[in-house]
């Protein structure tokens, strides 16, 4: 089993910045793609970005919705077994409750159904 609590949630302005946090517990995380979700009131949950485990010599891949690409920047500390998401330029759009996820696979899947794991969810308002 995994566990997965966010953090860094909030409301903020437009064009300003969150930092979210993800700590994972309960397995190995450096083999895990970790990834960010997103649901806003009355939509369906949507990729916003993920991370592959570093198990190549080129390190860990990452992708991004093309809605938030340039923007956001997802990394991950495997010593701390946290992922982050740098959300700088906030719109209006981009809020929502931001789920982190973790994969038993090691690569970075942007298809909802492939994800095994779930945190609880952080609410991200950002306001015009």
């Amino acid at each position: 089993q995994v566990q997965l609590v966010e953090s860094g949630g909030g409301s903020v302005q437009g064009g300003g910045s969150l930092r979210l946090s993800c700590a994972a517990s309960g397995r190995t995380f450096s083999s895990s793609a970790m990834g960010w979700f997103r649901q806003a009131p009355g939509k369906e949950r949507e990729f916003v970005a993920a991370i592959s485990a570093p198990i190549t010599w080129s390190g860990a891949s990452a992708g991004y919705a093309d809605a938030v690409k340039g923007r956001f920047t997802i990394s991950r500390d495997n010593a701390k077994n946290t992922v982050y998401l740098q959300m700088n330029t906030l719109k209006p759009e981009d809020t929502a409750v931001y789920y982190c996820t973790a994969r038993k696979g090691s690569m970075a899947i942007t298809t909802l159904g492939t994800w095994d794991y779930w945190g609880q969810g952080t609410q991200v308002t950002v306001s015009s």
